[in-house]
């Protein structure tokens, strides 16, 4: 016997009536507001060339780090979901595939997963039994065929998401081909790139020299001296403001910065092209890397992201097997106040400047982040982040930094997935648990209505566009509440 698949409309809100009532209330004003995405990695060639989605396991589960990766603490093998290796694609039987999710679905009960895929299945393919087992074949199939209809392209669906705003992030020697085909096809959805320049910033990436060598091709610079390097993140940086970038990104290790004197730099640069530096060198010229990078976000406005303390790829074998970003990253204890200070001694006071910085480690939320992101104006906080993209993650961001930082310190909410159809599922989610923390403020005569519901439009429309410098936000003060 199948069991049903219903979206409690009340879900996330907290269970006392009256603050759910005043939940409920806010989450109205905010609801329908356009989606502004503007930091993920869902892959540009989908709306570049607008193809119908091949299936349900090419779509949904081998895109999915967060998928395969519970899957794959189960000992299930990510070549039987359909993940690609670095040999290439998955030779394994997509409907086979899809069944080993069904079956396990019970895997995601009380994860962040569950809520995102029940979104996907209830509310995008309109399903009203549970993904189990014994609808497997129901699901893939049923999927499959609205794949190959008009509204269920890549633009569509965008279209239908109300996705206002979608970033995607590049490397720095991606020829951003699927960009310029969106810009050139006069399709109206903004689709813009971000500059993630970790390839040719980290000598321990294990494409560094490869890929050094390919960015000073590109630029035409010598990219062998430390003056023609950075110009050629300059002119990198300019391609990408082409393509629409108001961003860049960095997955550092660690928030290390450093301010190194002209002697010091250029001896370091030497040391790591040279392929003989220690894990000290290595980290010592991310550092530097990062200041690097604020100065040139001074002369061309670029919003930094710093995404450290993940320990990135911790599985040896599963990243030498599949590659990079496949659920193997693992937190790290990560210090922020020593580590930001010589960036923030340079060029910490300039309000030119804008640094979003993310982590894994909660426990630096505030402690150090929350009072950092209170004091500079360079600095403020971007969300919960990966294992913390969850509603209590959420509730514990806004629980340890509000009081100290603000609301207005902090950049919204950003997906950044690669799991393009759980976008309105990841901003829902996102909007009621704001919705029921402002709501408690209000029953706890904190904050007033009124001023709850502007800071909810603000949460989940103007501050993620002010803080990436989207253009003028188009929503100012809700309505009077009724």
């Amino acid at each position: 016997m199948t069991r049903p698949l219903t979206l409690n409309p009340d879900r996330l809100f907290p269970a006392e009536p009256a603050t759910r009532a005043v939940a409920k209330r806010l989450y109205a004003r905010v609801k329908d507001l356009p989606i502004i995405s503007p930091h993920g990695h869902t892959d540009p060639a989908w709306f570049a060339g607008d193809a119908a989605f091949p299936n349900a396991t090419e779509l949904l589960l081998a895109p999915d780090h967060y998928l395969y990766r519970m899957l794959y603490s189960q000992g299930i093998a990510l070549e039987d979901l359909g993940v690609p290796s670095r040999k290439g694609r998955s030779s394994a039987d997509p409907r086979a595939a899809w069944r080993s999710l069904a079956s396990n679905m019970h895997l995601f009960r009380g994860t962040p997963s569950s809520l995102w895929l029940n979104h996907v299945f209830a509310e995008v393919f309109g399903f009203d039994v549970a993904l189990e087992a014994s609808t497997a074949d129901l699901y893939f199939d049923r999927i499959g065929e609205l794949l190959a209809t008009a509204p269920f392209r890549p633009r569509a669906l965008f279209e239908r998401f109300n996705i206002e705003l979608l970033a995607t992030t590049e490397g720095p020697t991606d020829p951003l081909t699927h960009h310029k085909a969106i810009r050139a096809s006069g399709w109206a959805g903004r689709v813009v790139t971000a500059y993630r320049p970790d390839p040719v910033v980290d000598p321990e990436h294990e494409d560094f020299q490869t890929e050094i060598a390919q960015f000073g091709a590109m630029t035409g610079k010598d990219v062998y001296s430390w003056d023609g390097y950075l110009d050629a993140h300059r002119l990198r940086r300019q391609a990408f403001m082409d393509m629409g970038a108001t961003s860049t990104d960095h997955g550092h290790p660690t928030a290390q910065t450093a301010d190194l004197s002209d002697v010091d730099v250029r001896d370091l640069f030497r040391k790591v092209l040279s392929g003989v530096f220690t894990p000290a060198d290595a980290e010592l010229f991310r550092a530097q890397m990062l200041t690097e990078m604020a100065k040139m976000s001074l002369d061309d406005g670029l919003v930094m992201q710093i995404h450290p303390g993940s320990f990135r790829n911790h599985n040896r074998w599963l990243h030498g097997a599949f590659g990079r970003d496949k659920g193997a990253d693992i937190p790290t204890r990560t210090d922020y106040v020593r580590a930001l200070k010589p960036l923030l001694d340079k060029f910490g006071n300039d309000p030119r400047l804008s640094v979003i910085v993310f982590t894994l480690d909660e426990s630096a939320y505030a402690r150090e982040l929350a009072p950092l992101a209170g004091h500079y104006p360079a600095l403020k906080l971007g969300p919960a982040w990966w294992f913390h993209d969850s509603p209590e993650g959420m509730r514990r961001f806004r629980e340890q930094t509000t009081e100290t930082a603000g609301f207005y310190n902090t950049v919204g909410f950003n997906d950044d997935t690669r799991a393009f159809l759980s976008i309105p599922a990841r901003h829902d989610v996102a909007r009621r648990v704001d919705a029921g923390f402002l709501a408690k403020l209000v029953t706890e005569h904190r904050i007033d209505e009124d001023d709850a519901a502007e800071t909810a439009v603000d949460l989940a429309y103007n501050l993620p566009k002010r803080a990436y410098k989207l253009d003028e936000p188009a929503a100012t003060r809700t309505p009077e509440l009724v």
